[in-house]
């Protein structure tokens, strides 16, 4: 009986940010926002003790679920003819193949690598710093795509994420939609 009370009470007392396909499309197509996406699904945590950031070999990849994830990303996009001003990704492959899948055309950006694991912690406030300081100077009448993990979205966004999921903000960085591509 507890479980089902707590359960209640996240159903009723939580936001839920989460909106139809319809009301994310309008508020894409307004332009002016920006797109988190955590990269498409990549089994396992973290990435291996080789890890090299230019031997994809050595990082935890897309399987099929999640080069099947970019193409609905894609496909979403396309459908709905959703303006896109720069699509930017980590420097990760798994972030890159999402990024690649999804749009074709993306520029790498580090500001928007992981730092999940303690060898990379150490570029946490620099990167976070940047990313502000990008999205502060960033403007467009189109969308912001970032592919990034899910350290850097609940840093930014004080939100989690699953795999392949798109959280929509302004550009003062306020969540206005979800929509997950499983």
């Amino acid at each position: 009986m507890r479980k089902l009370s707590i359960i209640f009470f996240i159903f009723i007392f939580i936001p839920n940010n989460s909106h139809s396909s319809e009301n994310v499309v309008k508020f894409l197509k307004e332009g002016k926002k920006i797109v988190f996406i955590r990269h498409a699904l990549a089994p396992g945590n973290g990435d291996p003790n080789n890890f090299d950031i230019k031997d994809c070999s050595t990082q935890r990849n897309l399987n099929d679920e999640g080069r099947a994830q970019s193409k609905r990303i894609r496909n979403f996009f396309e459908k709905n003819n959703i303006k896109i001003d720069k699509v930017l990704s980590s420097e990760w492959c798994r972030c890159k193949d999402t990024a690649k899948i999804a749009f074709g055309k993306f520029e790498t950006f580090s500001a928007l690598n992981s730092f999940y694991e303690t060898r990379f912690s150490k570029n946490k406030s620099k990167q976070m710093k940047d990313l502000r300081e990008y999205i502060s100077k960033w403007e467009s009448d189109s969308n912001l795509i970032i592919v990034t993990h899910y350290v850097v979205i609940l840093d930014i966004l004080d939100r989690g994420t699953s795999s392949g999921e798109m959280i929509i903000s302004d550009k003062n960085l306020n969540i206005i939609s979800n929509f997950e591509t499983n």
